[in-house]
């Protein structure tokens, strides 16, 4: 596992019509957005653009919501990069406090007055590897298409789906 850089980002699921209707008590994780019923998987990767860590949410949840629990698996890094949804001061705080060398490089939004001397483009351009890995994500069917009425089923299935990204069966 190569951690120097550690991308976080979330991506949509559309939920199946089948997957509402589960008893009272237990977690859902399905949210009702402009886009209908998803869930967001929030997910942090490697260098390798190999999965870390995943949180799952209802669709309604922003990513900044998350970014705590995500960053704290985070075992050591040099940079942390993420896109403009992670722009505000409490995560970049957040960053260099779980280690004093890892250095956030998230873009500020275009209605931002502060500087971000910290940006580095090149670093930022290589986000892709995060969207690579949803797309090896939702390859799955189980995945791309929620059927599971409980999260901790859904979460079951990406584990298996991460553990065969990790052995590069598919």
């Amino acid at each position: 596992m190569d951690q120097e850089w550690v991308f976080i980002d979330g991506s949509y699921i559309r939920v199946h019509q089948h997957a509402s209707g589960a008893r009272n008590g237990f977690e859902r994780a399905i949210g009702q957005s402009r886009g209908g019923r998803t869930t967001k998987i929030h997910l942090a990767t490697d260098a390798n653009g190999l999965p870390i860590d995943f949180k799952i949410t209802g669709g309604q949840v922003h990513d900044s919501q998350v970014a705590e629990q995500l960053i704290e698996t985070v075992e050591k890094a040099d940079y942390l990069i993420a896109d403009k949804g992670y722009d505000a001061e409490t995560i970049r705080i957040l960053i260099k406090n779980k280690n004093k060398n890892m250095i956030p490089i998230i873009p500020m939004r275009s209605n931002s007055k502060r500087l971000n001397k910290e940006f580095d483009k090149y670093l930022y351009r290589l986000r892709h590897l995060v969207e690579n890995a949803f797309a090896r994500l939702k390859h799955f069917r189980a995945i791309a298409t929620r059927f599971d009425k409980l999260a901790r089923n859904y979460q079951s299935m990406i584990y298996i789906a991460c553990m065969f990204i990790w052995c590069k069966a598919k």
